[in-house]
């Protein structure tokens, strides 16, 4: 291979890291600086539920902080979305008792089990939203989550007027956030219509 094209694929390797990494970065401070104001309801996505049918501590995370917002009176209602994992658990259903358990009323608290990607949490939280008459969400999920969950939303004309981040970190959250990166380029130039 000829040096000027080996010079050439290097300073493009160099280029695409450094691009991610600033990705990376830019994705981290926006979920890491939480936004906590008054909402018509918190939206919380799903994630593993433990072969015993208890929420894992990764998704324990996501529902005691929109629990604390609820109790802090800065939302009405609290929509936990989820599908059926590998475990065979109803996710939307384990958050909510989850929830109830620990003091949210249960009319407080709305389900939606068809909630499979972050496309489809944002889609149906637009049709409750209109249902219900709601305009403003905030979201509660991990840090490296927010962006892309906030650009599903956006896609679905749902204002998040805030959002605020599970205080539950893992060693695999750099895994989950290099996937981020490349999953908020593909919400970018995605057609959610097509989801």
């Amino acid at each position: 291979m000829p040096y000027s094209l080996q010079k050439k694929i290097k300073q493009f390797s160099l280029g695409l890291l450094i691009c991610l990494l600033f990705m990376a970065a830019a994705i981290s401070t926006l979920g890491l600086r939480d936004q906590i104001v008054m909402a018509d309801v918190v939206v919380v996505p799903g994630n593993t539920v433990n072969p015993d049918g208890k929420p894992s501590e990764r998704l324990r995370g996501r529902l005691d902080v929109a629990m604390h917002l609820f109790a802090a009176q800065k939302c009405k209602a609290i929509l936990v979305s989820g599908g059926v994992g590998e475990e065979g658990h109803d996710e939307a259903a384990v958050m909510k008792k989850y929830l109830v358990d620990h003091g949210v009323p249960d009319a407080a608290v709305f389900t939606d089990n068809q909630g499979v990607t972050t496309f489809a949490t944002a889609k149906n939280t637009a049709a409750l939203m209109r249902e219900k008459n709601w305009k403003t969400t905030m979201l509660a999920s991990q840090f490296f989550h927010i962006a892309r969950f906030q650009l599903a939303m956006k896609k679905y004309g749902v204002e998040t007027v805030g959002h605020v981040h599970s205080t539950h970190y893992e060693v695999r959250d750099a895994y989950s956030l290099a996937r981020e990166v490349v999953a908020y380029f593909e919400y970018t130039f995605s057609n959610p219509q097509t989801q």
